[in-house]
């Protein structure tokens, strides 16, 4: 099991979330501890002002709201009754036993998990202390727990190797399946908090897995300027569809400057993971005396691991980027090192000229994405490619070592005669 826990200003904020959810058939709440009333026949006016009363005991401490989610791993197929005693179980371990709280089972990932909504203040008006929860108190309450219930442990080599919690499971997003903001959501919701990126380039090589880009604009407008971002669909050759969504108007608030925060954070969480993501790529290019595309991205599949490729509009590779879908790692080639890098790959797998040959099996393993504003000017090829695409790069491919055809200048006639 694994517990996350967001701590917060608005507990409204939490419920309109979950309760959204519950509207979309996405969720049900399955617990209302310390509510008075059926739980069939309350209100979101009752279940908030019931949060309210206590918070306003205590209008001096604005970070009152708390989110949590617990985990399961996929395989596990928990009732709601087990989750049930799960949660409040949970609750009384991290000292929030008797504070009113609801629990919502969600329905929207590869994996079983539930939300729970709480506030931090009490009814003597006094507030929970919330200073490091997480490490002093919800881990060795959920490893407790998983003992308890006979949970998958969450550090154990099963939950590691098969990534436990599947929010990759999800769906791509696809224009007119349902509403765009709430599948966007729920890729965001899986992608942003989970993986680790250092730049907007490497979190958007993750997010075209399914189907929704992240949208700076132009360096030349505003929008770039305020360190905007909004997020739209795209479809399979990487055209955005609809209308775009700002990033504030989610829930989770994947803001430009929220996810910039997380850089210098995600550059050395993934340091770890370093080592293992070159082994698996060292390990296909080892296996193989001659490497094409279509094997090499294979290869990598089968260990959950993704090849972006970077090609310019001549067909050539420049650059690459890998992404660890078990450890939720993202690395550009030349992060890992130069022999990783696009130029490296390229040579590896062949030619410019061989490299239209290569690719001409490939055309059920890859997709021509068009590059996004304010990135740099690059097309991606990934799963699912488009043909039509494949055909116009291969009559643009021209080999390196093709001479330059000098045409002899033809001798200027007498205009006219010389008396």
């Amino acid at each position: 099991m694994v517990a996350r826990i967001k701590i917060g200003k608005s507990i409204r904020g939490i419920l309109h979330y979950n309760e959204s959810k519950v509207t979309e058939g996405e969720a049900k709440l399955i617990l209302a501890s310390g509510f008075a009333g059926e739980i069939e026949t309350m209100t979101f006016g009752n279940k908030l002002k019931r949060f309210e009363h206590l918070t306003e005991l205590k209008p001096t401490v604005e970070t009152n709201a708390l989110h949590i989610s617990l985990n399961f791993h996929s395989d596990e197929q928990i009732s709601s009754t087990k989750m049930q005693e799960i949660a409040i179980r949970y609750m009384e371990e991290i000292g929030f036993g008797e504070q009113p709280f609801l629990v919502y089972r969600h329905n929207d990932a590869g994996h079983q998990h539930i939300h729970i909504a709480t506030t931090s203040i009490q009814r003597n008006g006094e507030a929970i202390s919330l200073h490091n929860i997480g490490r002093v108190l919800s881990e060795p309450a959920r490893k407790k727990i998983e003992k308890e219930f006979d949970l998958i442990v969450a550090e154990s080599k099963k939950y590691k190797q098969e990534a436990g919690i599947k929010p990759a499971d999800l769906e791509k997003a696809k224009y007119g399946r349902s509403s765009t903001k709430k599948q966007i959501s729920n890729v965001l919701s899986a992608i942003v908090g989970n993986y680790k990126y250092t730049s907007i380039a490497e979190l958007n090589a993750v997010l075209r897995q399914f189907n929704v880009t992240a949208d700076r604009g132009q360096e030349d407008t505003q929008m770039f300027a305020k360190k905007g971002l909004v997020y739209s669909l795209i479809d399979k050759e990487g055209n955005k569809i609809g209308v775009p969504i700002k990033a504030s108007a989610f829930y989770s608030k994947p803001t430009y400057r929220n996810i910039e925060k997380k850089f210098d954070k995600n550059l050395e969480s993934r340091k770890p993971f370093k080592p293992a993501m070159i082994k698996k790529v060292n390990g296909v290019i080892t296996k193989y005396e001659r490497l094409t595309i279509q094997t090499f991205k294979a290869e990598l599949n089968k260990q959950n691991v993704e090849l972006v490729l970077r090609i310019n509009d001549q067909g050539r590779i420049y650059g690459t980027t890998f992404i660890d879908h078990a450890n939720k790692t993202v690395f550009n080639g030349s992060d890992l090192g130069k022999a990783y890098s696009g130029n490296a790959i390229a040579q590896l797998i062949s030619s410019s000229d061989q490299l239209r040959t290569y690719l001409k099996p490939a055309i059920s393993q890859a997709t021509y994405l068009k590059p996004v504003s304010g990135e740099t000017n690059h097309t991606y090829l990934e799963p699912n490619t488009a043909t039509d695409f494949l055909n116009e790069l291969l009559g643009k491919s021209q080999p390196d070592y093709m001479p330059r055809i000098r045409r002899k200048k033809k001798k200027k006639r007498n205009q006219g005669l010389t008396l």
